[in-house]
């Protein structure tokens, strides 16, 4: 017969599942918001935009009950060890998940304004920056749902290869600004909706180091390899 013992042991290891369940649903979330938002930009879409916006209610209630879950578990279950950093790793990610979710929406809000110029050529290179971003938070997700620490190293090592991209497109979007002075209003606009996707892979990398942390229990060694170079621009 399972002591209470084993029933309390059983009833903290479902709490841990629910927690991992909900940050999974969130990152779903926060992934499908951006490429909606990167959707709708190209496709010049204020209505549907407007749902991008309205969506990101679903992200933050579900920090809210993360936040929740978490604040229970501590107060009840006084975890130790590797579940504290369970628990300390869950509140860090779904921090990070939020803030994806509150710049794809940003990037939604920047495109309703830009519907209302006509469409600038250069716009076409934020689809692939964003993809590139998409694919960071994607990996970095599915890193600490397997715990794996070296694919949250390889998320880690990725992010210079967003900074480089975005980079890129900001010098263009400069360039551009400099040849027509006419699209500097929505090229400004563009490089805020650029920074937002540039952001986005921040906080990928945040997960993998926390994943990290979660399987280690220490932060990586070394400084992350950054390849922004727009505030020498």
């Amino acid at each position: 017969m399972p002591s209470s013992n084993d029933h309390i042991v059983k009833s903290y290891d479902n709490e841990l599942k629910r927690l991992d369940g909900e940050i999974q649903r969130m990152g779903e979330i926060a992934v499908a918001q951006l490429d909606a938002a990167i959707d709708v930009l190209q496709r010049r879409d204020t209505q549907a935009a407007m749902r991008v916006v309205a969506n990101d209610e679903a992200i933050d209630a579900l920090e809210h009950e993360v936040s929740h879950d978490v604040l229970r578990l501590l107060a009840l279950r006084q975890p130790m060890a590797r579940d504290l950093r369970e628990v300390y790793a869950a509140l860090r990610i779904s921090s990070d998940i939020e803030r994806i979710g509150d710049y794809a929406a940003n990037v939604a809000k920047r495109s309703m304004v830009l519907n209302q110029s006509a469409p600038v050529t250069v716009a076409r290179g934020l689809p692939a920056l964003a993809r590139l971003a998409n694919n960071l938070v994607t990996e970095a997700l599915a890193a600490y749902r397997l715990r794996d620490a070296d694919k949250a190293m390889h998320v880690r090592g990725r992010d210079a290869e967003l900074d480089a991209e975005y980079t890129g497109l900001f010098r263009e979007l400069l360039t551009y600004m400099a040849e027509d002075p006419r699209q500097i209003t929505a090229c400004t606009h563009l490089l805020f909706i650029a920074k937002n996707i540039e952001r986005i892979g921040d906080h990928a990398t945040n997960i993998a180091e926390n994943t990290w942390f979660l399987v280690h229990g220490e932060l990586p060694e070394g400084d992350r390899a950054k390849a922004d170079l727009t505030s020498s621009s």
